[in-house]
């Protein structure tokens, strides 16, 4: 058995699903999430995972990104 989690309630979410729910391009996270110290990217060894909450509230907070 598969289960499928929809988008909104997953934790973290890879790149596709995250410029699929913020409406974000897929090159514009990876360039937010090459920074340092970035909030929400959570690292699962090569592959970025994007902490859904987390950038929920670094979105609510830029004015221009």
């Amino acid at each position: 058995m598969k289960y499928e989690v929809p988008i909104w309630e997953k934790a973290n979410l890879t790149l596709e699903e995250a410029a699929a729910y913020f409406g974000i391009g897929i090159n514009k996270i990876r360039q937010l999430t090459n920074e340092k110290n970035c909030p929400f990217v959570l690292w699962c060894g090569s592959k970025r995972l994007i902490k859904r909450k987390a950038m929920e509230d670094y979105l609510s907070k830029e004015y221009s990104i």
